[in-house]
């Protein structure tokens, strides 16, 4: 926040802030939970990481380390590791390792796991051409820019208050 600001601005940004994090929680409430039935968002975001990369990858022949989809979503390994063995449960992933395990633990997609998904992602595409058609294709698109360029200031500003460690600071 910038130094100076009055009762009036903080006002406004706490207003703006408390709008953002309703909508936000409207977003991910039901308006997508209902089209996950078989899985839940965070493991079709990894199936869809992972299928996405087995494509585009003759490298690692279809595999997905763990680290990279821990980087990818954002979340600790022990958070992956949990969710990857929930998709390994339901037959969807195998998890297997290099070596004796130190060089890396990696994923790849199982024939279920890819049936899964491509049901999961026409369930999606049939709802999202229409709230698409609706919206309009330009302003999801600058929607989608915008809360990229957010992202980007939200990670930068909890990187410095790691440095600080001063959340819950004032102004002065």
């Amino acid at each position: 926040m910038e130094k100076g600001t009055g009762t009036a601005g903080r006002e406004e940004i706490l207003k703006l802030t408390n709008e953002f994090t309703y909508r936000k929680y409207l977003m991910n409430k039901e308006q997508v939970k209902d089209f996950f039935k078989k899985i839940t968002v965070p493991e079709y975001i990894a199936l869809h990481h992972i299928a996405s990369g087995s494509e585009i990858s003759d490298i690692y022949s279809g595999r997905t380390y763990l680290k990279e989809l821990s980087e990818k979503m954002q979340i600790s390994i022990h958070q992956t590791s949990k969710m990857v063995g929930a998709l390994r449960d339901k037959g969807l992933l195998v998890w297997s390792h290099d070596g004796n395990g130190s060089e890396g633990t990696y994923v790849t997609i199982t024939e279920n796991g890819c049936k899964l998904l491509g049901e999961q992602e026409e369930a999606l595409k049939k709802y999202y051409e229409k709230v698409i058609q609706r919206f309009g294709k330009e302003n999801l698109i600058q929607l989608l820019q915008l809360m990229k360029q957010l992202e980007t200031v939200m990670s930068s500003e909890r990187e410095e208050w790691g440095e600080t460690d001063d959340i819950h600071g004032t102004d002065e």
